[in-house]
């Protein structure tokens, strides 16, 4: 029989100070270290331990096993790239629907871009970590972030701000999975990033046009 994935697994306890969270801190990135170094059937917490250097005493007040490990460090990276897009739908509030898929679009691929290496690993290991529950999390973020911005909108785009949002999120995250499992280099991004602006602008500006000829028709 298939194994099912582990349950979301929350960690023993949040980090109240600074040491403590300094402590976390090196936790989850030594994870991320040794797991681009060894890979996940090798990666164990002792060995995590020894290179945040804290006792293992120290890890298990935090995360209570290899699972917790690598579902804190996943949420944490997915984290990075839904703040910087937060980040850009609060600057474009105001601006025209182009404008703002425009930089949209940039922002996420160039998030994407700045850690491909974990990106790739983390998909690697997502569905063995229940990866998808947390990418979820943080979709309905951007989601509600992308809505948001599109409320804004100078001019019209079309379509429910919502629908909108569920397309470009699904596009973005489709083509850079993707890149990212292809192994795509820098050079493809960048050629793959203009396609997609261009995919976005013309969906925006066929939805202008079909809301504008269903209201003609009315």
């Amino acid at each position: 029989m298939p194994q099912r994935p582990p349950a979301f697994i929350e960690p023993r306890k949040s980090p109240v100070q600074a040491r403590s969270t300094a402590s976390v801190d090196a936790i989850l990135q030594a994870t991320i270290q040794v797991l681009l170094q060894v890979g996940k059937e090798r990666l164990t917490t002792t060995r995590v331990a020894h290179r945040a250097g804290v006792s293992i005493g120290t890890l298990y007040q935090y995360f209570p096993n290899k699972t917790a490990l690598l579902q804190a460090a996943l949420k944490r990276h997915l984290a990075e790239v839904v703040a910087v897009v937060e980040h850009e739908c609060r600057e474009q509030q105001g601006k025209t629907a182009r404008q703002m898929v425009t930089a949209l679009i940039t922002s996420f691929l160039n998030a994407k871009m700045r850690k491909v290496k974990t990106s790739v690993a983390f998909y690697s290991v997502a569905a063995d970590i229940d990866g998808t529950k947390i990418a979820q999390q943080m979709q309905a973020r951007i989601d509600h972030a992308i809505v948001g911005m599109l409320s804004t909108a100078c001019d019209s785009p079309g379509a429910d701000p919502q629908l909108i949002a569920d397309t470009l999120q699904g596009a973005m995250t489709g083509v850079t999975r993707r890149l990212l499992e292809a192994g795509a280099s820098e050079k493809q991004f960048e050629a793959m990033k203009h396609e997609l602006i261009f995919l976005a602008c013309a969906y925006l500006d066929a939805s202008s046009t079909r809301a504008t000829v269903h209201s003609a028709g009315n």
